[in-house]
């Protein structure tokens, strides 16, 4: 350990970056350097010769056809303008347990009511707004709440779907960002304090395709500071509660996000995950949470946590309405390049509980030789695997020890690239940084510039040997975390989720029924890039069963 705070030490001279003894003292305590030396064992164990992960085009198979679901076609009129905004004070937190509301309709129930004019997207706006105003102070889920803008565009929904000019499934329907998202004229904090002012002069590209496909965006969400935490702990802003029981925490750094959605103030959500950010609070409340391929879903309007392992994506109510979600965010964007490479376009629609013919793998080992959950968790693992079996699917249980070196190696590549994004703001701000992503970023320097180029030709062998596993499956059926929620402002690890965004692949987290205590439990289903269709499948067929 000496040595390593030496290196450190010397990093963070050479980098200008004035830390002080306290957050030395403050990233041993927090283990924040207790993997390094499992870095290093893992790198010496995989062959030196290999090609980085970014210049090795081979280990990211792209298909030449994807099934086609179509959903409907849709006119693609922007909204323009932003209303007045009301920010939410985080008030403290309440020790009593809140039931979500029940019964919540979702997007694919609402969607045909809202066409025929059954059901009025003024009336959805202000039933929203009235929820987030008598639940959001104690569950501590927005940032900023867009009242005039959200009523105003909830008029103008229903008149042009008066006049017959629907958009789509989306269009009328109150949703909620993340806000680390760009929304024109309005604050772009990512939890921080050091972008409390940064005003954003046009919408991110998934804002702005939500836009266009007439949803109407009622507020940014909180979210742990720069993302950088599987937990809601903000020390800006205040975590965010479970909406299940607010004694416990409703997972990160999508917090807000996945509680909007878990209690019923909106239908739906964009939430980021670069480790889990989007999977983790989507199994601790309850709700669906999907992570795209990477380079699936633009990113261009969102502040970075990490470049490489950074994905866009939705939380919903159910897996249909996720599909629905994705099929508007989805697709090429010039100002991401990320999004540019010759993918199959993604269409959503088709979902018939079937399973016929795929061939899910439900983990065993996963390296570690370590269970790999609690047991209430083990068993919702285990019937989502036989319900997709029932569903049609053929079934195999397999040893995965690569994804305990995935483990390893995606919380190396975050942290490296998280260092670099915030060095400047590190020189000129460090105590504008709360203590926890302070303390985690600083011990980033820890690495060398070669640990970096190691650990992507880690991820190239990596990647390989999990294609060869996948000839074998079409879905891995897993756990989304580890155990059920911990206390509030408790990050949960990153176990399951983490290695998916190392590799880039889809992943989903669904619903598993409740735990003894009514906590939620979770399944996550993994698929091979850019084939969300398969994903989408077998989690809309195990979500029949679970749920």
């Amino acid at each position: 350990m000496t040595d390593m705070i030496t290196r450190l030490r010397t990093n963070l001279r050479a980098a200008g970056i004035p830390a002080t003894e306290s957050d030395f003292a403050g990233i041993i305590e927090k283990g924040f350097l207790s993997r390094v030396a499992d870095v290093e064992r893992m790198i010496a164990s995989l062959p030196s010769d290999n090609l980085p992960d970014y210049l090795d085009a081979g280990s990211l198979p792209i298909p030449v056809e994807t099934p086609r679901w179509g959903v409907s076609s849709q006119t693609k009129t922007p909204h323009r303008g932003v209303s007045s905004q009301t920010k939410t004070p985080h008030r403290g937190v309440s020790t009593q347990t809140q039931t979500p509301r029940q019964g919540v309709s979702t997007i694919a129930d609402i969607a045909d009511q809202i066409r025929a004019g059954a059901v009025s997207p003024v009336e959805l706006v202000k039933h929203a707004l009235a929820r987030i105003a008598e639940c959001s102070p104690q569950l501590n889920a927005f940032q900023l709440v867009l009242i005039e803008q959200a009523r105003a565009d909830a008029r103008a929904a229903e008149v042009a779907i008066a006049a017959g000019a629907y958009l789509g499934p989306l269009h009328g329907v109150p949703v909620a960002v993340k806000d680390l998202l760009d929304l024109a004229g309005t604050p772009t904090t990512a939890g921080s304090k050091i972008l409390a002012a940064n005003i954003a002069s046009q919408d991110a590209t998934g804002v702005a395709r939500l836009r266009q496909a007439g949803a109407v965006i009622v507020g940014k969400t909180r979210m742990s500071e720069f993302a950088y935490s599987p937990g809601s702990n903000n020390a800006h802003y205040g975590p965010t509660s479970n909406p299940h029981n607010t004694e416990y925490d409703s997972g990160g750094s999508s917090s807000g996000s996945a509680v909007a959605v878990a209690d019923g103030m909106v239908f739906a959500a964009l939430g980021s995950d670069t480790g889990g950010s989007i999977r983790i609070p989507a199994a601790q409340c309850g709700i669906v949470g999907l992570k795209p391929t990477h380079g699936r879903v633009s990113l261009a309007g969102a502040v970075t946590l990490s470049w490489s392992l950074d994905h866009l994506g939705p939380l919903t109510r159910s897996v249909a309405d996720a599909a629905i979600m994705l099929e508007v965010i989805a697709g090429p964007d010039p100002r991401d390049g990320r999004t540019l490479r010759s993918a199959p376009v993604f269409r959503a629609d088709g979902l018939d509980g079937s399973a016929r013919g795929l061939r899910v793998g439900l983990l065993g080992d996963d390296g570690t030789g370590k269970p790999l959950a609690d047991a209430e968790t083990l068993a919702a693992m285990r019937r989502g695997a036989e319900s997709l079996r029932d569903a049609g699917a053929d079934l195999v249980e397999l040893d995965i020890p690569e994804i305990a070196m995935l483990q390893v190696i995606n919380p190396v590549i975050l942290a490296i690239e998280a260092a670099a994004f915030h060095t400047p703001n590190l020189r000129t701000r460090l105590d504008d940084y709360g203590e926890f992503i302070r303390q985690r970023i600083l011990a980033a320097f820890v690495y060398g510039p070669a640990t970096f180029v190691a650990v992507q030709q880690a991820r190239t062998a990596l990647r390989r040997r999990m294609a060869a596993i996948f000839e074998q499956i079409d879905i891995l059926a897993l756990p989304s975390v580890p155990y059920l929620a911990p206390p509030l402002g408790v990050p949960t690890p990153t176990t399951f989720t983490g290695p998916f965004n190392c590799l880039g692949w889809p992943a989903i987290s669904i619903p598993a029924g409740k735990s003894a205590d009514g906590l939620p439990l979770a399944l996550q289903l993994v698929a091979r890039p850019w084939e969300e269709p398969a994903l989408l499948r077998a989690a809309f067929a195990a979500e029949g069963a679970l749920c």
